[in-house]
């Protein structure tokens, strides 16, 4: 025996839809899903279920050229529970209309929650690596900073070496100031680098702490907004 195609088509076409509606978060959408999917699932079993035939009375017509009695059944069946399924879901319908004035899914206030609490994890996350990642670059500048003046030092010196070599004692007291009045400058030049450092980390830090709190007011707020039907239907 070999089905035809054009009913198992359309049979694959109403479970597709009726599954896509069964995934929308309208409770309307969701009732159309289940009767699609129920009319999908019927047409396929009478499809499959064997040629058409003489009804299965025993008595009447020949055992031959009677229908199969198993798929009438299971269709039945079908049809019932689709029409169980359905009443449930209006009576759902209808008091989520009656309580927040709309048919959609709102999401539970658990499930909001774990997502402020992913959020704020998420956020303090950022707030750490940012702090690491500015340590290791103040660290990083501090490494450079002190092998640049490691090899100044280092050619200072041989400079110094050759000019005390050639250099009378009045001069040399003269360049030995002069190379402490250079350190001095390096040192407050170096310690002023490491101040505008803690300053940019410091500023980086609030932005990210500002951006975490106003995400989690603004979480609070839709959570709120969230709530606040439910709240007007338990005073109706």
């Amino acid at each position: 025996m070999t089905a035809p195609l054009l009913p198992l088509a359309a049979c694959g076409v109403l479970i597709a839809a009726g599954v896509t509606l069964l995934l929308e978060r309208s409770l309307v959408r969701i009732l159309v899903g289940v009767i699609v999917l129920g009319n999908g699932v019927n047409l396929l079993i009478v499809t499959v279920g064997g040629p058409a035939g003489n009804p299965p009375i025993l008595g009447r017509f020949a055992p031959e050229s009677m229908a199969d009695p198993l798929p009438q059944a299971m269709v039945l069946t079908s049809i019932v529970i689709t029409l169980g399924v359905s009443a449930f879901l209006l009576a759902m319908v209808h008091r989520s209309w009656q309580l927040t004035g709309s048919d959609g899914v709102q999401d539970d206030t658990e499930d909001r929650q774990v997502r402020l609490r992913a959020r704020r994890g998420e956020l303090s996350e950022g707030v750490r690596q940012l702090r690491a990642a500015y340590r290791r670059l103040i660290l990083d500048q501090r490494a450079e900073l002190a092998r640049l003046d490691a090899a100044r030092a280092e050619r200072q010196a041989l400079e110094e070496t050759r000019r005390q070599e050639l250099e009378p004692a009045e001069e040399k007291k003269v360049r030995l100031l002069g190379l402490r009045e250079e350190d001095a400058r390096r040192q407050r030049q170096q310690a002023a680098r490491e101040k505008e450092l803690r300053r940019r980390l410091r500023i980086r830090q609030r932005e990210a702490l500002k951006q975490m709190r106003t995400a989690i007011r603004a979480e609070r707020e839709r959570q709120a907004l969230a709530l606040d039907p439910e709240l007007e239907g338990d005073e109706d």
